[in-house]
């Protein structure tokens, strides 16, 4: 006994000091921009985003054609600051997406690639499947449909099951029918987002943090790196050929800037979850979901399981103050005036107001959220569950305040524009498409740079 607790104590020991040296090895290799006053660094492809699709991709790029020199920049201080590192967690299966979308391609084949990239980098995940369950008898025509649309999609083994099976699987739910998704899982995908950029910069690409965007230029006397990317005064430019911007929030502000449209508009939507206590989590195992209503522009609440043991219950969507403003408090004149002057906020505002308000008031008083969520678990009280954390989702929107629904992809004209490939829209499932989003990207760029 006494020899296996020191072989513990030293393997123990060895996996953090090993832990530890690989966490400096990440910090020595992902570095600042050089100071203005040094050379211009230069690079075949630059990415613009360190979030999930733009480290994807630029590992992607980095497998498919080893010869370019690569960059990331990114302007926070780390890695998957926003969306990436703030959301739900969930691996989807592609259930609901409209049958040959890119969202329901890339999502059913994202799936697959992700579960088998997870299993080769030994990053953890779980399998916790997802019931979507109809708890009134005016939801079942929509999960027969959403049923039809899960098998023309290729989800695989996706069941309809009753109520009975339903408690078998999670016994604290109600409901008269569902469908169960074996294959949903969760998983940490800031985590995630972090080992793709591990892998890019081990096939030799470089990761600059700390580096906002404020302009791109195109100098047709430079002929090896005509295009300049600009940040704030005291850092040095980077000289490029060609350049993949995956923006998230920011994504229709930085198409702009290479005189791309101005649309879909990005206009910012928080979710506001709330926290199942510690001592009712036996309440949840898997996630439960529900039947979306065609009538309202979200999906509603609903159960998630997270890899530290929480469970998340929500969210609602709100209009947030600011494009990276996870609370109430948080808020920022530029992108609140951008939102509210837009006018395909106000067609949205006009079509949804009475629902926009409904979901205002259930994040004020949370009360209004229990008693959505007791449709599914009944026992679930107020007194169970406190406020918990919030993200903020790039919802692209167009001049007639219709949400686009699908991943949008595209570039500009002209000298400049040319070089330029955008990654427009990417929500959910962003994350889990994400392998398959970066192999369509690397593609595409092959076609249009002539990589």
């Amino acid at each position: 006994q006494m020899l296996s607790k020191t072989l513990g104590a030293t393997i123990a020991r060895r996996l953090v000091t090993s832990e530890i040296a690989a966490c400096g090895s990440q910090r020595r290799e992902i570095s600042h921009a050089p100071n203005a006053g040094s050379s211009p660094l230069a690079f075949d492809v630059v990415v613009v985003g360190g979030g999930i699709v733009g480290c994807a991709t630029a590992r992607q790029l980095s497998i498919a054609k080893p010869h370019l020199k690569i960059a990331i920049v990114e302007k926070e201080e780390k890695l998957a600051a926003h969306q990436s590192g703030h959301n739900s967690g969930v691996i989807h299966a592609g259930i609901y997406y409209t049958p040959g979308s890119l969202k329901a391609k890339l999502c059913v084949e994202g799936l697959d690639l992700a579960y088998s990239y997870f299993d080769q980098r030994k990053i953890p995940y779980k399998k916790t499947g997802k019931l979507i369950v109809a708890v009134e008898q005016e939801e079942l025509p929509r999960l027969d449909n959403l049923f039809e649309r899960a098998k023309q999609n290729g989800c695989r083994d996706i069941e309809m099951i009753d109520g009975e099976k339903i408690k078998e699987i999670e016994p604290h739910c109600r409901g008269l029918r569902a469908l169960w998704s074996p294959h949903t899982g969760i998983v940490d995908w800031g985590v995630v987002t972090k080992a793709y950029a591990e892998d890019f910069e081990k096939a030799g690409g470089k990761v600059l943090i700390g580096y906002p965007l404020e302009s791109f230029s195109f100098d047709a006397a430079t002929n090896d790196f005509p295009v300049t990317i600009r940040s704030k005064p005291n850092l040095a430019p980077l000289r490029c050929k060609y350049v993949i911007t995956c923006a998230g929030l920011h994504a229709d502000r930085v198409a702009g800037l290479s005189g791309c449209s101005p649309e879909p508009k990005i206009v910012p939507f928080r979710g506001e979850y709330l926290l199942l206590k510690p001592e009712k989590r036996h309440l949840v195992k898997t996630n439960i979901y529900p039947v979306p209503d065609p009538r309202f522009p979200f999906l509603g609440v609903h159960f998630t399981p997270r890899m530290n043991g929480d469970i998340w219950l929500g969210p609602n969507a709100v209009l947030a103050y600011k494009r990276e403003g996870y609370g109430y408090l948080q808020w920022s004149p530029k992108d609140l005036y951008d939102a509210l002057s837009y006018k395909g906020m106000h067609k949205l505002v006009g079509k949804y107001f009475s629902f926009g308000m409904q979901e205002f008031y259930r994040g004020i008083f949370i009360g209004e959220q229990v008693k959505q969520l007791q449709r599914f678990i009944p026992e679930l009280q107020l007194s169970d569950v406190t406020r918990g954390p919030s993200g903020v989702r790039a919802q692209a929107m167009d001049s007639t305040g219709a949400l686009v629904d699908d991943f949008v992809f595209d570039g500009g004209e002209g000298k400049l524009g040319s070089r330029l490939l955008h990654v427009r829209n990417a929500p959910s499932p962003g994350a889990t498409s994400s392998l398959a989003i970066a192999k369509m990207i690397t593609d595409e760029a092959t076609k249009k740079f002539q990589l």
